[in-house]
């Protein structure tokens, strides 16, 4: 069943759309359909006319004239209103036509809002990710036991979750070492991310990953660059989540403070939220604790010291209900349909008619 709520979204959607039609050059996918129905339907209203007063004319030879009994009564003013459920009906007629012929516009751009966030997702595939972290349900199709497998299971999980919900998410996929590559950049499509997710999570694949050292910054530095790439930086509804073991001390990037690449991400307001995932070691076991739950918290994000599977799930729930967001995307179509708003005008039409002619009796009478 559809809610009601999202069905009121989308007529007020349709309605907003009316204003569009005056100002668009509509073209008709099916003119002549259209046509031949207002045809039909002219031609049986006139044999229906021609029929009642076939009707009316051969009765009147069998009557009788009687004097009047009454004197001449003076008219309601209400008389014309019986009118208005067939008025409606006839409104809503050339409507349902117009819808019938499937109007359209050869080129589209709209800007539409639905739920979701612009999430980039990093990945740690340093060589200190080939530490055990065993998981049960989250590395239970992992070669190993390593920390990088579930690293990027959770991160299948958490996409997994979120195109399961109501979101409509923009995915960016990143994994970083001493170096951070875009393995996927923005993109509504879930599918398309959970492959390259797998892909990365090849044994081969990791093994040949160039760059074996974790530098946490450049990972953000980058993402911050994809957001500002795509004109994100500015809108609302950004966010960043990493999945690594936090061995990274350096809070020097070459001649760029770690504190300066944070700050960056403050400036465009994107939270950043980082799993830290160390077996058997809670908040404050692990030295650089101390040095990026600081400084990932300074973005409005959260620090997670994921000690075990069950802190990692956690951890991606607790995400997904701090995302929940909207976010506004323009969107492009070369034939967009344009019929909804001319069926929605006919059937409100046609349903006020009959709600008149079934609440008030004397609207019952037909001309």
């Amino acid at each position: 069943m559809i809610p009601v709520a999202a069905l009121w979204e989308r007529m007020r959607e349709e309605l907003a759309r009316v204003g569009e039609l005056w100002a668009a050059d509509l073209l008709f996918g099916r003119r002549d359909l259209a046509f031949t129905l207002l045809l039909v339907l002219v031609g049986v209203s006139v044999a229906m006319l021609l029929l009642r007063w076939a009707l009316r004319r051969g009765g009147a030879r069998n009557r009788i004239g009687v004097p009047a009994l009454l004197g001449r009564t003076r008219g309601s003013w209400l008389g014309p209103a019986r009118h208005l459920p067939l008025l409606c009906w006839v409104a809503g007629l050339p409507l349902f036509a117009l819808a019938l012929a499937e109007p359209y516009i050869t080129l589209a751009e709209e800007e539409v809002s639905h739920p979701g966030r612009r999430i980039a997702l990093l990945i740690d595939a340093s060589s200190s990710m080939l530490a055990p972290f065993p998981a049960s349900k989250l590395g239970a199709k992992a070669p190993n036991e390593a920390a990088f497998f579930t690293t990027v299971a959770a991160a299948d999980a958490f996409i997994r979750q979120r195109k399961g919900g109501q979101y409509r998410d923009l995915v960016a996929l990143i994994e970083f070492g001493d170096e951070a590559y875009v393995v996927t950049p923005f993109t509504t499509d879930y599918d398309n991310v959970l492959l390259s997710a797998s892909l990365i999570g090849d044994w081969g694949e990791f093994m040949h990953f160039p760059n074996q050292g974790t530098t946490i910054g450049v990972a953000i530095d980058r993402a911050t660059g994809l957001f500002r790439a795509f004109n994100f930086a500015e809108a609302a509804g950004n966010l960043m989540v990493i999945f690594s073991d936090g061995q990274d001390t350096q809070v020097q990037i070459g001649k760029t403070a770690v504190s300066d690449i944070m700050a960056q991400a403050i400036a465009t307001k994107i939270p950043v939220y980082l799993i830290r995932t160390s077996r058997g070691k809670m908040l404050g076991e692990v030295v650089p604790d101390s040095i990026w739950k600081p400084a990932v918290e300074s973005t409005g994000g959260r620090f997670y010291a994921a000690a075990n599977e069950n802190d990692v799930l956690k951890a991606i729930q607790d995400i997904d209900k701090r995302s929940p967001g909207s976010i506004r995307v323009k969107r492009y179509s070369t034939n967009q349909p344009r019929f909804a708003p001319f069926a929605l005008a006919a059937v409100v039409a046609w349903t006020l008619a009959l709600v008149l002619q079934l609440t008030l009796p004397f609207m019952r009478t037909f001309p």
